[in-house]
């Protein structure tokens, strides 16, 4: 199996969720990975979202958009990128999973409120909101791992 760098397997997840677990000769994982994408994909109508939000027409990227079944996709997609980062990361790394997870919880809500927000008069849309979202969560994340490894949590293993 080949060993990552952290780097190397967030951004191959990034491309696509399981990327990085077929890079390391995890199979199944990352077969499993890529047909959830490519289940919550279809179901959702993602893509067509993307496409229309990208041509500004948010209107009919929202219209276009099953957010029963796009809701699934930040956390499939966050969790995917974390398993990947966990296998790369060194072993004594703590408490890492916290910006994954920050940034799942935050791009759910923003997909959400995706279709109805606006920022200075703007609605950026069911696509560039929960991606916009993903800033808070990664902050949050990486703010709360700070203050617990500052108190001297050391009961929380990253790879447990």
């Amino acid at each position: 199996m080949k060993k990552l760098s952290k780097l190397e397997a967030v951004l191959w997840n990034i491309a696509l969720p399981g990327f990085s677990q077929l890079l390391a000769g995890k199979y199944l994982k990352g077969v499993l990975f890529i047909a959830l994408e490519f289940i919550i994909n279809v179901n959702s109508h993602f893509n067509l979202a993307i496409l229309y939000s990208f041509q500004g027409q948010m209107k009919l990227a929202f219209e276009a958009a099953n957010l029963q079944w796009l809701m699934f996709y930040p956390c499939v997609y966050m969790f995917a990128m974390w398993d990947a980062y966990r296998y790369a990361m060194p072993p004594d790394e703590k408490l890492s999973f916290l910006p994954f997870v920050f940034s799942a919880y935050f791009v759910t809500v923003g997909t959400i409120y995706g279709g109805k927000a606006t920022i200075f008069g703007i609605q950026p849309g069911i696509v560039f909101f929960p991606m916009l979202s993903l800033i808070p969560g990664l902050l949050f994340g990486f703010l709360i791992r700070s203050l617990l490894l500052k108190r001297g949590v050391k009961k929380w293993k990253s790879n447990t």
